[in-house]
């Protein structure tokens, strides 16, 4: 069913430079994609990095749009059809989506999460927690969208401004209460979120990533920066105080603002008391806790969690009970223990120097040494390349056998990407190494390696359940192709 929304209630937050047309028109949807557009709609015109929106001006029209949102209103305007100027369109369509929709961000409380690691797990705890709670609530993550218990596949870490809106007010329209939603650096520089009014804001940390995006790493501490920067008032903002970097996000906020720390005195701090492959206990804010959770980055993500929490106004103790019933999300620091050779593989999601070596760090804590450790490794295609070297000196920093393959290596060559990644290898270190291409038999070879009480580390794709090559996607799961391996060593 068409939903008809006035053109001036569109425009209302919008900053407009000039109009030329009559505004006094319904719309019946909001497009970016012109091959998408219908009769009657609104066709924004976004400059993005692969196009240009306002060079596909003429197929909108045809296809039915009778307002255009532009930077620059052309020098021939077509008749009947109103042309909307503003400084920034990407920004205005977050505002016009926004509205078209009726304005879903102010209808629940929403809470967005940002940072390099950490996004998903803090997400998708919060999103169990206030469940357990007894709300109805949404999630927008990398790994999966969900509505309470209905999963929607998730195509961006952060959906496109009219996409996104459409799936608040789904969500809303679902007797939602709350929507926790990762905010990716590319959502802020693309102004997807713009529009959007959030009632807090997590920072987890930043480390070296999508450098082949923002260029430099100021430029990606500036885009994560920005999320907190455009926070009102009433909204909060709480960071991690072990990032140096915490402190920066939250120069120019207008938020409340909160901090966590493992280490340092903040308004809510945790302890480690306890660790094993089965969980951990914690002290959090003074009070013990059993989780069933893994790691130091853990520990700082459940730290996000319960302080998101009772900043949202539950009870401690409500909350550290819940948290003691927490699972990972699918490809965190996931399990898969074979009981008759003894071998112990984990997938894990790791593809950042900083959150293979949070992973590796942990399984050395947690080992005997008695056993070896094996990673499986790899660095997507078309990606920021600086990391490579880093991902395979890591590696072989923390394992007995460091085994490099086949990531999704999109449009590069895959033994391009590998030999990259040797570059990082300290020469010391080579009789360790092993390359792979094919990402299947990387896996078995381990497995077929590996002796009783060993650990495999599979890094790099966790929950993702395909393999893309040259553009080509093709089914492929870590978990299920360990579980082939061990199956066929029996």
């Amino acid at each position: 069913m068409e939903n008809f929304v006035l053109l001036t209630d569109l425009l209302k937050n919008v900053d407009v430079t000039e109009i030329s047309g009559d505004v006094s028109r319904s719309v019946s949807g909001v497009f970016i994609d012109s091959r998408k557009v219908t009769p009657g709609s609104v066709f924004v015109a976004v400059r993005g990095t692969q196009t240009d929106g306002h060079n596909y001006l003429t197929q909108a029209i045809e296809a039915g749009a009778t307002v255009v949102v532009v930077e620059n209103i052309p020098a021939d305007p077509t008749p009947g059809v109103v042309y909307v100027a503003v400084p920034d369109s990407a920004r205005a369509l977050g505002y016009i989506s926004s509205a078209y929709y009726g304005h879903p961000s102010g209808k629940l409380k929403l809470v967005g999460v940002t940072g390099t690691n950490g996004k998903t797990s803090v997400a998708t705890f919060l999103f169990q927690l206030f469940r357990n709670l007894g709300y109805r609530c949404g999630l927008i993550s990398t790994v999966q969208n969900q509505i309470e218990d209905e999963i929607i596949p998730a195509t961006h870490t952060t959906p496109e401004a009219p996409a996104l809106q459409a799936l608040l007010k789904v969500m809303v329209d679902a007797g939602c209460q709350y929507a926790f939603m990762e905010v990716s650096s590319h959502s802020v520089v693309q102004q997807r979120i713009a529009g959007l009014q959030f009632q807090g804001a997590i920072f987890t940390n930043i480390t070296h990533d999508h450098l082949d995006f923002h260029g430099t790493f100021d430029n990606y501490i500036r885009a994560k920066k920005g999320f907190f920067d455009g926070l009102s008032k009433e909204a909060f903002a709480l960071v991690n105080a072990d990032d140096r970097r915490g402190a920066v996000m939250v120069q120019n906020t207008r938020a409340k603002i909160h901090t966590f720390s493992t280490q340092l005195m903040a308004d809510f701090r945790a302890k480690l008391l306890t660790s094993t492959l089965q969980g951990m206990q914690l002290l959090i804010n003074d009070r013990e806790v059993w989780v069933r959770l893994i790691g130091m980055f853990n520990v700082s993500n459940l730290l996000a969690v319960y302080g998101t929490a009772v900043l949202l106004g539950e009870e401690e103790e409500s909350v550290l009970t819940e948290l003691s019933r927490l699972t990972p999300p699918p490809g965190r620091f996931e399990v898969v223990h074979d009981p008759v050779s003894d071998i112990t593989a984990i997938v894990d999601y790791a593809h950042t120097p900083d959150a293979l070596e949070n992973v590796l760090s942990t399984i050395n804590q947690l080992r005997t040494h008695n056993e070896r450790v094996y990673t499986i490794v790899g660095c997507g295609g078309n990606r920021d390349r600086t990391k490579r070297p880093k991902m395979a000196a890591i590696a072989c920093k923390y394992s007995n056998v460091a085994v490099f393959t086949s990531d999704n290596s999109r449009n590069e060559d895959p033994e391009e990407i590998i030999s990259e990644m040797r570059a990082g290898v300290p020469p010391a270190d080579y009789r360790k190494t092993r390359s792979i291409v094919d990402r299947r038999e990387a896996i078995r070879w381990a497995v077929s390696q590996a002796e009783k009480g060993d650990i495999i580390l599979i890094a790099g794709k966790g929950h993702e359940t395909y393999q893309e090559v040259m553009g080509v996607r093709t089914h492929f799961d870590d978990r299920e192709e360990v579980r082939n391996a061990f199956a066929e060593r029996k």
